[in-house]
């Protein structure tokens, strides 16, 4: 495997690379205090993330974690012990189990980051809609550009 290719002459940084850094950067502590706030591990956390956005089963939380499907049943059974998560029989497939998000996940989540959702949608009223379409196009050519490193 070849490495990928060095920055060329004229790599220059911007103020928005400078800031897109700093964002990544604090999104990755602001997980590491929320989960240790909580209680719980960083992959806790990410797991109730996923769950707070839609229900999925345990072989879904490894691939969406990258671990295996021991892991992930070790993740989810700390979650269920908390009360944070239930396992429940899939409604389609009975063979399946769904996790679900409890009251008490919810809060987990949405407790620890509450500030910070509500900081988020006072700035981003703040812009007009030419505004946000640039901020959206940004940001979304900026997940583009982190998931070129996932791919295999």
């Amino acid at each position: 495997m070849t490495p990928p290719e060095q920055p060329t002459q004229g790599w220059d940084t911007s103020g928005s690379l400078e800031a897109l850094r700093e964002l990544v950067t604090t999104g990755a502590r602001v997980n590491h205090v929320v989960a240790r706030r909580a209680g719980i591990s960083d992959t806790e956390l990410v797991t109730l993330e996923h769950l707070a956005r839609e229900q999925i089963g345990p072989a879904e939380v490894a691939r969406r974690l990258e671990v295996s499907t021991a892991a992930a049943t070790g993740i989810v059974d700390r979650l269920v012990s908390r009360g944070h998560v239930e396992r429940r029989p899939h409604a389609a497939d009975r063979r399946r189990t769904e996790l679900v998000l409890t009251e008490s996940g919810r809060g987990e989540v949405v407790g620890h980051l509450l500030p910070m959702f509500i900081a988020l949608d006072q700035l981003d009223r703040g812009f007009t809609a030419e505004e946000r379409e640039v901020v959206e196009r940004y940001l979304r050519g900026a997940i583009a550009a982190f998931e070129r490193v996932l791919e295999p």
